[in-house]
């Protein structure tokens, strides 16, 4: 996260604890969960999280761009400490899944909010920050031998944008168990010599497509 520095140090704390509770309720439970309920599970009163955000679509922006910083600490994370890039890079689409992938049903659920988003100063800065990292981490993987070298980072986006996507019909559930499966196999697919990650079990069968 990266609060504004111009808050007092309670209120930046007070700022934080709701964007944490937010961004927890939300994965278990859905964008519409209470407000209150939100306040509650942060430790504060309604009044004060009106103060912070006046109304929903302040508190999913907060939660939004919370999640972007979290994603860009996991690619600086990733880049710093992994001995090799293609390393570097499955770690950063195993780790980052989880926050995109409740960027993504935010997406979904306030396609209004997301459209404003897209414009937003800061949320610019963090996704041209986020993507210079993963285009350094592609050409180094391809200069390595480990990446197949007819794709680049926007098809390694977009494959995990798509992936990360709520399935229709789908109980929500079985998303998040199946994404770590998906992210193999697409990574297997981007790899020089492909086929030899083992892919983390499946807890989707023909039932619940049904």
């Amino acid at each position: 996260m990266n609060p504004d520095p111009k808050l007092r140090a309670d209120a930046r704390m007070n700022r934080e604890q709701i964007i944490a509770a937010a961004h927890v309720l939300i994965a278990e439970h859905g964008a519409e969960v209470p407000m209150e309920e939100v306040a509650r599970r942060a430790g504060v009163g309604t009044g004060t999280l009106y103060r912070r955000f006046p109304n929903r679509n302040a508190l999913i922006r907060g939660v939004a761009l919370d999640s972007f910083h979290r994603v860009i600490a996991i690619a600086r994370a990733a880049e710093d400490e992994e001995p090799d890039a293609w390393t570097a890079l499955s770690r950063f689409v195993h780790q980052a899944g989880g926050d995109l992938r409740l960027a993504a049903g935010l997406a979904m659920r306030f396609a209004g909010m997301w459209a404003a988003l897209r414009d937003d100063p800061e949320n610019l800065r963090l996704r041209a920050t986020l993507l210079k990292i993963l285009d350094r981490l592609v050409q180094r993987a391809q200069a390595d031998g480990m990446m197949r070298d007819d794709v680049g980072t926007a098809d390694l986006s977009m494959m995990m944008a798509l992936l990360l996507r709520p399935m229709p019909g789908l109980r929500e559930d079985l998303t998040p168990a199946g994404a770590d499966r998906y992210l193999t196999l697409m990574l297997d697919g981007l790899r020089t010599c492909p086929g030899t990650s083992p892919l983390p079990a499946s807890e989707v069968t023909l039932a619940d497509l049904a």
